[in-house]
């Protein structure tokens, strides 16, 4: 008896921590996932470097971004950070 009763802390901190950091990390992950699925042509997105580009061509892991006009580079799927929606055109600069 005297073991669970020293066991509880430990469960109680693990609960929390599954319920503070481990189960929203995990959604995180699910969702970003579910975002590189679905990408199209045509959706703005930023790379985990940075880059922010227009996707023109999509593979099934690769996708190539319009950078500038004309200027076209390939990455990988797995690369693309997240959607950008800013409203702006590539072609202003």
């Amino acid at each position: 008896m005297d073991f669970l009763i020293n066991l509880m802390p430990v469960v109680v901190v693990f609960a929390i921590f599954w319920f503070l950091f481990i189960r929203p990390q995990k959604q995180k992950q699910q969702e970003h996932k579910e975002m590189l699925s679905k990408l199209e042509v045509g959706d703005r997105v930023v790379t985990i470097g940075g880059i922010k580009g227009v996707i023109t061509v999509v593979e099934e892991e690769e996708l190539k971004l319009e950078v500038a006009p004309e200027v076209e580079i390939g990455i990988s799927r797995r690369a693309v950070g997240r959607k950008d929606n800013e409203n702006t055109d590539i072609t202003e600069n």
